[in-house]
Parts: C-alpha cells; sequence; structure tokens
C-alpha cells in the first residue's frame, strides 16, 4: 500500500541534495560578488548568448561593458561565469546585436522581466528613472506645501 507523502518522514535525496547545492552555490556567489564590491539587486536570473548572431571575435563589447567579469574570451566565442553575473544588462546595452545576449531576472518583488535589445534596456532605465524623479518631485511638491501652510498660520497668529 503506498504511503501518503505527508505523512512520510523520508524526504527525498535528490531534493536534499539539489536544496544543498543553491546554498552552497549562492554562499559561493555572496562571497565572489563581496570581493570584488559589486552588490546584488536580483534573487535569480539567466544569461544566455546566441553563439550564431554574436560577432564576438570583431567586436567584444559585452566584454568590456560587464562590471563584474562575468563575460569572457575563450576560444572562438564569449564565455559566462553565470556566478559572477549581477544581471545587470550592461552587455546588452554594448551589443551591436539584436537579441544575441538575453537576460531573464527576478526582481525582490517577485517581477520577471527578459531583456534582449538595446531598446527594451534603455525603456526599462528611463521607466526606473521616471518613477524615481515622480517620487522626489511628489516628495518635495508635498513638503512645500504643508512648509507654506505652517509659515501661512504662523502668520495669521
Amino acid at each position: 500500500m503506498p504511503q501518503n507523502k505527508a505523512e512520510s518522514p523520508v524526504q527525498d535525496i535528490y531534493e536534499l541534495l539539489l536544496e544543498a547545492a543553491k546554498k552552497q552555490d549562492k554562499k559561493k556567489r555572496t562571497q565572489l560578488l563581496q570581493e570584488i564590491g559589486v552588490k546584488e539587486f536580483f534573487e535569480e536570473g539567466t544569461i544566455t548568448i546566441d553563439k550564431k548572431t554574436c560577432k564576438g571575435v570583431e567586436c567584444k563589447l559585452c566584454i568590456e561593458a560587464c562590471p563584474t567579469n562575468a563575460l569572457y574570451w575563450k576560444t572562438g566565442e564569449i564565455g559566462i561565469a553565470e556566478e559572477l553575473c549581477v544581471y545587470c544588462a550592461a552587455c546588452v546595452w554594448s551589443c551591436v546585436v539584436d537579441n544575441c545576449i538575453q537576460i531573464t531576472r527576478k526582481r525582490p518583488n517577485g517581477e520577471t522581466e527578459t531583456i534582449s535589445t538595446q531598446k527594451q534596456v534603455l525603456t526599462l532605465l528611463d521607466t526606473i528613472n521616471s518613477t524615481k524623479r515622480a517620487k522626489i518631485t511628489k516628495e518635495l511638491f508635498l513638503g512645500e506645501v504643508a512648509l507654506k501652510g505652517t509659515i501661512n498660520r504662523k502668520k495669521k497668529t
């Protein structure tokens, strides 16, 4: 008679090993990034390079743009050191070929985004900057209105 999983205290060894490997990889990644002084903004992500469309032999711009040296030149192609990549999209921004480098990343709020063209990077940066500008403007404006209200009340008394 098969046992119910909820009642069984036995865990799958594969799941335990996979979980331990993920923890070890995360610890190694944190240590590597801490050593080079880079802050991690995204919980998880992936980076892929389409070797068929990559012009890496000619340009190597993505390697120069990478702040963590996660991209490197290996025999005849661009290599990726996944544990160093912070999914910042600097490589996508510098790449001369659209959809050559694809980054999929997960934000701390759970939102997942995929970036593979310069236009997508520019749109993302513009959205982030617009949001920051709106927040600062709102804080300044509301603070100024509150300050004027306080001054007007003092003048009346």
